[in-house]
């Protein structure tokens, strides 16, 4: 069966990319951890939480806002583990010159657990801050800290956003993430980098979340996309579309967290607990 294009997705009520059994949506595609040490870690983890990790190989694909909503719907804490200013801790209305301390920073120095900070109408957040870049720990360490901390936290799920690219904390995230949700742009480039993502992490539990996706899907992108995941066997979220006033709000509550909700989101969030939904459900 062909890879189901995304106007079809756009265009049939209840329908999602999820469907498509050519990519192996039967929760078949799992990974192979690359050491023991990684394997305990798994086990370890599964026993009390399930970590959705939020990573891409380029920028500018919207992980950081996906990362924040998936976080509010699934009632997890967010860690935030890129250093740039536009990221989540910027979104969440966290400023790290005005703190004394560096809660991500003080947690992986010292061994201990940080304790998320909590706000109204947002998701619980472990701030990122810009010395992270020059602190990074090893992958290893990153994936015993996230955890423990998943652990002492005994949430149903934690959410990880990471700084795009292959940093030793974004593998160290990814290692240990039940989902790691790829957002993706139909762009050439942009689709370049997932090729290189999906070649690089072939036993990695990836949902590729075919993100900015506009009206008319362009053609040649849409059939690459489709090779792609055809060809590594991976599974593909339902479409999140583009929505040219999402770039320019500035209002930091999270979007799903409106009730009742305005007439102009309504379409948005309504791709966001679709995406929630394949997050939950998979591999199950």
């Amino acid at each position: 069966m062909p890879l189901h294009t995304l106007q079809r997705v756009r265009s049939t009520p209840g329908f999602s990319l999820l469907n498509c059994r050519c990519i192996r949506c039967n929760g078949c595609v799992t990974r192979r951890p690359r050491s023991t040490v990684f394997a305990r870690w798994v086990v370890r983890l599964r026993c009390v939480t399930r970590l959705v990790t939020v990573a891409a190989a380029k920028g500018g694909v919207g992980k950081t806002t996906l990362a924040y909503e998936l976080a509010y719907l699934l009632r997890a804490p967010l860690i935030d583990l890129d250093w740039d200013r536009g990221g989540a801790t910027r979104q969440w209305g966290y400023r790290y010159e005005d703190r004394m301390r560096a809660p991500l920073l003080d947690a992986l120095e010292r061994g201990r657990v940080p304790k998320p900070v909590s706000s109204v109408r947002k998701p619980d957040l472990i701030p990122s801050h810009p010395d992270f870049a020059d602190n990074q720990p090893a992958p290893e360490d990153m994936a015993d800290a996230l955890t423990k901390w998943a652990g002492e936290w005994g949430r149903d799920y934690v959410v990880v956003d990471t700084h795009p690219g292959g940093v030793p904390s974004t593998f160290g995230a990814m290692s240990v993430a039940g989902v790691v949700v790829v957002p993706t742009v139909l762009a050439t480039k942009e689709l370049e980098a997932l090729e290189g993502m999906l070649d690089e992490l072939p036993d990695y539990p990836l949902l590729i979340a075919p993100n900015k996706v506009p009206g008319a899907p362009p053609a040649a992108q849409v059939a690459r996309l489709g090779q792609l995941v055809e060809r590594a066997g991976v599974k593909v979220a339902p479409v999140v579309s583009h929505y040219a006033w999402l770039p320019r709000r500035q209002i930091r509550v999270a979007l799903t967290s409106y009730d009742p909700e305005p007439a102009r989101i309504q379409p948005f969030t309504a791709e966001l607990r679709g995406l929630a939904e394949a997050v939950k459900t998979y591999g199950r």
